[in-house]
């Protein structure tokens, strides 16, 4: 689930960089080679739109990252139960050989 949220952050990412780069800007920007009077292909107040298009995909970017987070909270969650798992398998194993009758002996002896 959370592939599709990331999926879902990079298309509108990429939208959001074609609508920036639409738009007017001081120096004129790509919008300027098409609009004459604030008209894109006869469509009026076109800047309005994307700017309220801009705002929406930036809200809809900011919603699937939160959501993408939350759903990868599930993944943690399951790693540290691994964790927690293997640490538990690690002490028992460590309980085991402490209560064995079995010593290493890793001396070395003089000849």
């Amino acid at each position: 689930m959370q592939t599709v949220f990331i999926i879902l952050i990079i298309l509108s990412a990429l939208v959001l960089i074609l609508l920036v780069l639409v738009q007017n800007s001081k120096g004129g920007g790509l919008a300027q080679g098409f609009s004459s009077g604030n008209t894109v292909l006869g469509a009026p107040r076109t800047t309005d739109f994307l700017e309220k298009a801009t705002w929406s995909v930036v809200g809809f970017m900011a919603l699937m990252c939160i959501l993408a987070v939350g759903f990868g909270k599930g993944s943690v969650d399951k790693a540290s139960r691994q964790a927690a798992a293997i640490e538990s398998e690690m002490t028992s194993a460590i309980e085991q050989a402490s209560e064995s009758d079995a010593v290493a002996d890793f001396s070395e002896e003089a000849e």
